[in-house]
């Protein structure tokens, strides 16, 4: 059977998944996912995390695809989430002399998820340890994003497996690296997956970034997506501009509606702007788009204008879903704009102000606020919260 080569000892042994509607249950996975696994081939063995557990049966046949009757000396736990280390169990059964190699913070969740205790091997960061001819080098990146985080640097080939870091969503069509896919096909996927599963702990990427500049990296080997040798400054260049929040030209305008008055609103901002040149619009309704997608344009976006009708004097619930999300994700460095409608009690925009007071981004003008349907006194304030974002957008980027 063909066997996948990363390098002349050094093979992927991971698998697509097309059929899963969502990963870790919640986010939509539309272009499916890879879950990538790596095995070095040497004086000793080294098998690099595992994969979700659904795919058992598969992957042990493309271990032994490659190493046919030999055993697996030691399993690299670079990540202990289940998505990774799923496949545990039934790598044991199947090698029961393998030993578990992690960092202090891997063994007590390897315990608390699989109840294995014994023929673990602790490293340090910064430690080694020598399978022949290549040598893996250890370097912990805590809270990118679970806390026993690492990565495994071969130093012969300059091969650095990141774990969950430079991931993507999206299975490999036929293509594993980077230049043998339509990377346009993934970028979107590749945002998605770093803003929502990584973004959170921005400062901690960047924590990781400046611990890996001194390597010299010729492929990345993550988990999910694809294995990057070609384009490595560019990935890299992304994780940069993504974990410091650096924006572009852009507004995203999301809200909630039952009857329509509030989406009308939104029409009338997303019409102004458009009139004063910002090209980059997105315009969602809460209660169709997964905030996933949402989240990611908001990270790409430098302004970002919400509205939400009264829902039992509250925002609107899937609203108030997406400022939760944004909130716990910690995003910053955005320009706000607030609006809303209400029938007869408010509680959308007074509650968006509290968010606005929470995330501390800046706000650009008064929120705007209609009982009722759109009325030609609110209308020209939608346009003038359009007008103000517009500003404020050349004010930073140019017209």
């Amino acid at each position: 059977m063909h066997q996948v080569k990363i390098s002349d000892d050094i093979f992927h042994v991971g698998v697509n998944d097309r059929r899963s509607e969502r990963f870790e249950n919640y986010w939509p996975l539309d272009k499916g996912i890879a879950y990538n696994s790596y095995l070095i081939v040497d004086e000793k063995i080294a098998l690099l995390d595992t994969l979700e557990r659904a795919f058992i049966d598969e992957y042990i046949d493309n271990i032994k695809n490659v190493i046919g009757d030999r055993e697996v000396d030691y399993l690299i736990i670079n990540h202990m989430e289940p998505d990774h280390s799923g496949a545990i169990r039934a790598i044991v059964k199947e090698f029961p002399n393998i030993t578990f190699v992690g960092n202090k913070k891997t063994f007590p969740m390897l315990e608390s998820f699989y109840k294995f205790t014994e023929n673990t091997l602790e490293i340090k960061d910064g430690e080694n340890l020598s399978l022949g001819k290549h040598n893996l080098q250890f370097h912990t990146i805590p809270m990118v994003h679970w806390p026993e985080t690492m990565v495994t640097y071969e130093t012969t080939t300059k091969t650095l497996f990141s774990a969950d870091a430079f991931g993507s969503f999206g299975a490999l069509n036929g293509g594993i690296f980077d230049d043998e896919l339509d990377l346009s096909y993934y970028e979107e996927e590749m945002m998605r997956y770093f803003t929502n599963i990584v973004g959170k702990y921005c400062p901690h990427t960047q924590k990781a970034l400046r611990k890996l500049d001194g390597l010299e990296i010729k492929t990345i080997a993550a988990l999910h997506g694809p294995i990057w040798r070609s384009h490595i400054d560019m990935i890299l260049e992304k994780y940069e501009k993504w974990s410091t929040y650096q924006s572009d030209k852009g507004v995203v305008i999301v809200y909630g509606t039952m009857y329509g008055n509030t989406e009308k609103m939104a029409e009338t901002i997303a019409r102004q702007l458009a009139v004063r040149g910002v090209k980059n619009v997105r315009v969602y309704d809460a209660s169709k788009t997964h905030p996933s997608y949402i989240i990611s344009d908001i990270f790409k976006f430098k302004g970002f204008i919400i509205g939400s009708c009264a829902y039992n004097n509250e925002m609107f619930p899937t609203v108030e879903t997406l400022v939760n999300k944004i909130k716990h994700m910690g995003i910053k460095k955005k320009s706000l704009g607030v609006f809303g409608s209400f029938a007869w009690n408010g509680g959308g925009v007074k509650n968006l102000m509290k968010f606005a007071e929470d995330i501390k981004w800046e706000v650009v003008a008064n929120p705007v606020e209609e009982k009722g349907s759109l009325k030609e006194d609110k209308f020209q304030q939608c346009v003038d919260l359009a007008n103000a974002m517009a500003d404020q957008l050349e004010a930073e980027f140019g017209a």
